[in-house]
């Protein structure tokens, strides 16, 4: 048998998935701060994530959607198929790994934009924060009772969207270890180095 390398992974995918690692980490470990760090990073993650689906229509054939979406039915084979001792092989993402990436996106991307909408309704900044309201009238009693609310503490916007970022955010910490036990597994199964794969954009293939 021979090892032989076969290119996978573009320059591009490496640089998005390592940077997403890097720009989630930061924008998770700094979300109790509500700091800079903490918006600027996640400004970052809304980047990637959208340059990523813009990449897996028109990039490389492993980056593209087409390549690594599949059905329902192929990804239970696939997960099936991992139990016995021959699992099926696939170059670039398997069909797990594919729906993984889907999840992962979507996750990200209800994060950043709820996290946008937090910091509108906090700050009254970033790209969601809007016009100012147009000037209405409204009885005393009503004022009154809005200005109560907002002394005493936080308004049903400001804790709707903060259960959302804060709930996405988590779950999004579920999928990363997911994702890494899905690493570790589908590797030693197939006596491949993930990780590296995606260092070094080459897999290692058996003949």
């Amino acid at each position: 048998m021979m090892n032989n390398e076969i290119r996978v992974w573009d320059p591009l995918v490496r640089i998005f998935h390592w940077s997403l690692v890097a720009g989630f980490t930061i924008a998770y470990l700094s979300g109790e701060e509500g700091s800079n760090l903490h918006i600027y990073s996640g400004y970052l993650v809304l980047g990637l994530i959208t340059f990523r689906v813009v990449w897996g229509f028109i990039g490389t054939r492993h980056a593209r959607f087409s390549d690594f979406v599949y059905s329902r039915q192929a990804v239970a084979r696939y997960l099936k198929s991992l139990l016995s001792r021959k699992p099926e092989h696939y170059i670039g993402h398997n069909p797990a790994g594919g729906w993984m990436v889907i999840a992962m996106l979507v996750t990200l991307f209800v994060v950043s934009v709820s996290g946008l909408k937090l910091y509108a309704v906090e700050e009254g900044l970033g790209p969601l924060a809007g016009p100012l309201p147009a000037m209405t009238v409204i009885s005393p009693a009503y004022a009154d009772d809005d200005k109560d609310e907002n002394e005493g503490g936080k308004s049903f916007s400001e804790e709707f969207w903060e259960e959302i970022h804060e709930a996405s955010a988590n779950f999004m910490l579920f999928l990363v270890f997911l994702h890494i036990a899905g690493v570790i597994i589908a590797g030693r199964l197939h006596h491949e180095n993930l990780v590296k794969a995606m260092l070094t954009g080459k897999k290692e293939t058996t003949e």
